[in-house]
């Protein structure tokens, strides 16, 4: 099968303020992919490029083969779900009815509510541990439980492709790696998952593909295993460091090293 979803020679930019160039992407099918850089290199505009929330300056963006700028809203929103890097909920919206709105791209005027929209909202609050706060209003609760809201949505959403943005940000390190683990989960079952993620160890330890990303540019790409080296992380991140395998996983594991380490 092709890879879906693709970058060619694409510049991004916000009002002509170039962010990012020369970006050739491509996302492998049923991976979970983390995208990971330091702050303002470039991860949450490559991130919106993928999602048509950013067209690009320069350069195509393809679905399939196909730009993305030619598909109807309803169409990407069937293929493409986005959880972004902040969200603001409708004052007064109860949980339940917000993460009922991840099924619009399957409704119209005439149709209506159905057990299909139903269980796949159940089945987003149960997989977020939601299911008691369905009747909350958002508004009420705390960072980390609106975070989950805002995957729950996206869950219920159903597509073949989720691009999150820093969503384990807001997260208590309990509730970050149960999202991971979801996230997981999800793609294993089929889904090709994309990440913004800054844990370089949770990266490593979750995703089988990696984007590195450097001052709007693509530095590396592959397994964590080919990506994750001492010099890379010295070279992007300016963090001397021995890479070391994680002892449950096996996947390598960035150890920082103190400043009379480094210089030993």
């Amino acid at each position: 099968m092709n890879n879906r979803l693709t970058m060619e020679d694409v510049t991004m930019a916000y009002d002509n303020r170039v962010i990012a160039e020369h970006l050739n992407v491509t996302i492998p099918d049923n991976t979970f992919t983390a995208i990971i850089g330091p702050n303002g290199c470039g991860k949450s505009t490559l991130l919106r490029g993928f999602s048509r929330v950013l067209n690009p300056q320069h350069g195509k963006v393809l679905l399939d083969g196909r730009q993305l700028d030619s598909f109807k809203p309803k169409e990407i929103a069937r293929e493409l779900g986005l959880l972004p890097q902040t969200s603001i909920a409708p004052e007064g919206i109860r949980v339940y009815d917000l993460i009922a709105r991840g099924r619009a791209p399957y409704q119209s005027l005439i149709q209506q509510w159905r057990t299909s929209d139903e269980d796949a909202v159940a089945q987003a609050l149960a997989s977020t541990n939601l299911t008691e706060l369905a009747a909350r209003l958002v508004d009420e609760l705390s960072g980390g439980q609106r975070q989950r809201v805002w995957v729950a949505m996206l869950l219920a959403q159903q597509t073949p492709i989720m691009l999150l943005d820093e969503p384990t940000t807001f997260l208590d390190i309990a509730h970050q790696y149960e999202l991971l683990e979801l996230l997981r989960a999800f793609n294993e079952a089929g889904k090709t998952v994309v990440t913004v993620l800054h844990d370089l160890n949770q990266a490593a330890r979750y995703a089988d593909h990696l984007i590195v990303m450097k001052d709007g540019h693509v530095h590396a790409t592959g397994t964590p295993e080919e990506v994750l080296t001492a010099e890379m992380v010295q070279g992007v991140f300016g963090l001397p460091c021995i890479i070391s395998p994680d002892p449950v996983t096996g996947t390598p594991t960035v150890v920082p090293l103190s400043r009379s380490h480094a210089e030993a």
